[in-house]
Formats: C-alpha cells, structure tokens, sequence
C-alpha cells in the first residue's frame, strides 16, 4: 500500500487527557496550557515529533449548574467556564 502526502502529514496527539488527530497547519482547541510560546508532542501512533505554537488561551462555552431539592426550597444556580488554549500546528516529522 503506498501512502498519500495527506497521510504523511498527520498525527495523533495526546493533552489533556484526550486524543487529538491533527495535520499540519490546523488549529485545535486543547485543555489549558502552561504559558509556552511552542509546545512539542509525540505521536501515539507512529512515533513522530509534532511542534506546535500557542496562539492564545481562550474559554469555553458557558455551562449552567442548576442544583434543586423539591420541597425545601433550596436552589442553586452557577455557571462554569473551561478554560483552553488554541494551538497551531507548524510541523510534524519522523
């Protein structure tokens, strides 16, 4: 089986607890970051060296925490926002 360019340029990256597959040039959405201005990864599949910029932190979407008790009148009303980092990937090699 020969292998495409498009196939050459990816990888599977692990932050955060998830699993990302990434190509170069895209931008991801990861967990928040230390402040790095570059980040490096290894692939989990083949072995590569991912390198990686940070573009900024950023947060995510507003989640409402409603807690109630019937009869008892107790209610409780927050909201959470993640915080995350987008980065760029700039290049991946073997």
């Amino acid at each position: 089986m020969a292998t495409s360019t498009k196939d050459a340029t990816n990888a599977v990256i692990k932050t955060g607890g998830k699993q990302y597959l990434v190509h170069e040039g895209d931008e991801v959405l990861v967990e928040k970051l230390t402040e790095e201005k570059t980040v490096s990864f290894k692939s989990l599949t083949d072995g590569k060296t991912v390198k990686a910029s940070v573009v900024g932190p950023e947060k995510g979407p507003k989640l409402i925490v409603f807690k109630f008790r019937p009869k008892k009148k107790y209610r409780k009303k927050t909201g959470h926002r993640q915080g995350l980092t987008r980065i760029k990937i700039d290049k991946i090699s073997a």
